[in-house]
């Protein structure tokens, strides 16, 4: 089976700097907030330029990094749950583990994504056996078999998000990317591909590794007849992209609906949208662009799912 990969016009990867874990965790590292300058022209502070967007935080301890990936994976998972992006036992989050760079965390069979908590995350190696370190259930085969090979395949990516999204699986049926309808669907201007050879459920490796080809250096991909697949430099960034493609789907549902009926789309332009996408395809921003929801969620349980 091969795979047939769909993209917009590709723009540069984005920009790595210095690490911010020990080397032997070869964990991908980026500039720090304070000092990208991209970054903090979203915002503006104090004249003495003081005040400074605060981004990703540095973590010198991989242990302390390892708990606060945990925490914010939890909280993505409620997020999801309170989206409705839960389906039976479909839909896996992944994420590198910053103490053992060959194992990842995923989450457990069957638990719904709105009661998860950190504790509840189960640690699995390279192999997808699970180890001893996190909780101890089985987990979901065919989460494995998407999130091990793109792990693999990508050393940059630390999280990756799968679930079955009612507006992504329907767009998905139509084998096409999205379209620069709006400002938020820049968010995956030139770094959106589509996965065309659906070969069902994915229980089998060479299906994991197909995905993960067609996914290639970018940031989303649509899985024909599937869903969704987003990933990131956080867990933070993999789950608001994965909330900002849903939507941007259903978007493009509704506007498809429109233009049947002979309203034409008004599509923004390639200079535009490269602009849009250089300011906002930045791995602080992504994050930060989540962090809202992931302090209503800690709020909203009590503290519960960082436990």
């Amino acid at each position: 089976m091969s795979s047939t990969v769909t993209e917009t016009q590709t723009l540069p990867t984005r920009v790595v700097g210095v690490s911010d874990a020990p080397a032997q965790h070869s964990f991908p590292s980026i500039v720090p907030a304070e000092k990208d300058e991209k970054f903090q022209s979203l915002v503006r502070g104090n004249r003495a330029g003081t005040l400074k967007l605060r981004g990703i935080p540095i973590h010198n301890d991989p242990y302390a990094k390892r708990k606060w990936m945990k925490e914010h994976m939890a909280a993505a998972f409620r997020f999801f749950g309170k989206q409705g992006y839960g389906e039976g036992i479909s839909g896996h989050i992944s994420i590198r583990d910053p103490v053992l760079n060959d194992h990842f965390w995923i989450n457990p069979f069957g638990k719904h994504f709105s009661m998860m908590k950190a504790s509840d995350l189960v640690l699995v190696d390279s192999e997808g056996y699970v180890c001893e370190g996190g909780n101890q259930e089985v987990i979901n085969e065919a989460g494995f078999m998407i999130h091990s090979e793109i792990h693999k395949a990508r050393p940059d990516v630390i999280a990756a998000a799968h679930t079955h999204g009612i507006y992504g699986k329907t767009w998905s049926a139509f084998g096409k990317n999205i379209e620069m309808i709006s400002q938020d669907a820049c968010n995956f201007y030139g770094k959106c591909s589509v996965y065309n050879d659906h070969g069902g459920i994915a229980l089998a490796q060479d299906e994991g590794r197909q995905i993960a080809e067609a996914l290639g250096d970018n940031m989303a991909c649509i899985l024909q007849n599937h869903g969704l697949l987003t990933v990131g430099t956080t867990v933070d960034e993999a789950a608001f992209l994965f909330y900002s493609l849903d939507k941007a789907c259903h978007s493009q549902l509704m506007a498809e609906a429109a233009a049947a009926n002979g309203i034409p789309k008004i599509i923004i332009s390639d200079e535009v949208a490269a602009y849009t996408a250089s300011s906002v395809q930045n791995p602080h921003n992504l994050y930060t662009e989540f962090q809202p929801e992931f302090e209503l969620i800690v709020e909203e349980s009590n503290g519960r799912v960082l436990e």
